[in-house]
């Protein structure tokens, strides 16, 4: 497995920290991704990793901590603004507008238009089209007709149109939240080969799923969070899966929060 320490670091946080009041939902997360590396997050329902994520996307405004990206650090006042910077999210629950058609969803909030007349815009569909295509074929997603609507597509395509968003927009990072917890069998492979076809570009990806078969045949490393902390940082080819859970569980804790780079 390739080593990626030494390539560009394309997001960073340090002590990335979150609180609900009195609950600790994220305590002081340092965690690094580079240029080309697929890192999984696993942990158990409310170890953090969602609101890890949301901090990053600026869904949640974080309490203190700073997130650096390509090199930059950032103040995102909302998750359009982490959009447009580049951060690419795939959530479970999609985000998708079931009465729009593939390429008005991939450009819902950001339309090309040819001009404005006052209040008023002419919409450059042509260009929508065009890109839209673009990023299927990037991402390898096949669909038949992207003139249908979304409501009349599969669980498994109308995944792998969120997924094409990503490639649509030059994204520099991609988060993923459980992109196949929902679906079948085959379905499930045609969205583990777009993010095959992601690490082939040499594109980052944070992955957050339970599935340890996925994540072993697929990530790079794995960063475990347990309580609202980091409590390991492992490289795939370097651990099994019961470690995983070892570390998931607390039956092993190792040193004490290891920084994820």
């Amino acid at each position: 497995m390739l080593d990626y320490s030494n390539s560009e670091i394309v997001l960073e946080t340090r002590d990335l920290t979150k609180h609900y009041g009195g609950v600790h939902a994220l305590e002081g997360a340092n965690f690094k991704i580079h240029k080309g590396e697929h890192v999984a997050i696993m942990g158990d329902n409310g170890a953090g990793k969602s609101t890890f994520v949301r901090q990053i996307t600026a869904v949640e405004q974080r309490t203190r901590g700073d997130i650096i990206l390509n090199g930059e650090p950032t103040h995102f006042d909302g998750p359009i603004k982490a959009r447009e910077a580049g951060i690419e999210t795939v959530f479970q629950n999609l985000a998708l507008a079931d009465d729009l058609d593939v390429p008005s969803n991939l450009f819902l909030g950001r339309e090309k238009v040819k001009f404005k007349l006052g209040p008023f815009s002419i919409l450059d569909n042509k260009a929508m089209r065009e890109a839209t295509m673009a990023g299927l074929v990037k991402t390898g997603v096949k669909i038949p007709n992207i003139l249908n609507s979304i409501q009349n597509m599969s669980g498994g395509q109308r995944q792998c149109v969120a997924i094409a968003r990503t490639a649509a927009f030059h994204s520099k990072l991609t988060i993923m939240d459980e992109p196949t917890a929902a679906l079948g069998v085959q379905e499930t492979a045609q969205v583990e080969n777009i993010i095959r076809t992601l690490k082939e570009q040499d594109e980052p990806l944070i992955l957050i799923s339970h599935n340890m078969r996925q994540v072993f045949d697929l990530m790079d490393r794995i960063v475990v969070f347990r309580r609202g902390r980091i409590c390991a940082n492992l490289r795939v080819d370097e651990t099994d899966p019961q470690d995983v859970v070892a570390y998931i569980t607390g039956a092993k804790t190792g040193a004490e929060f290891p920084e994820a780079q």
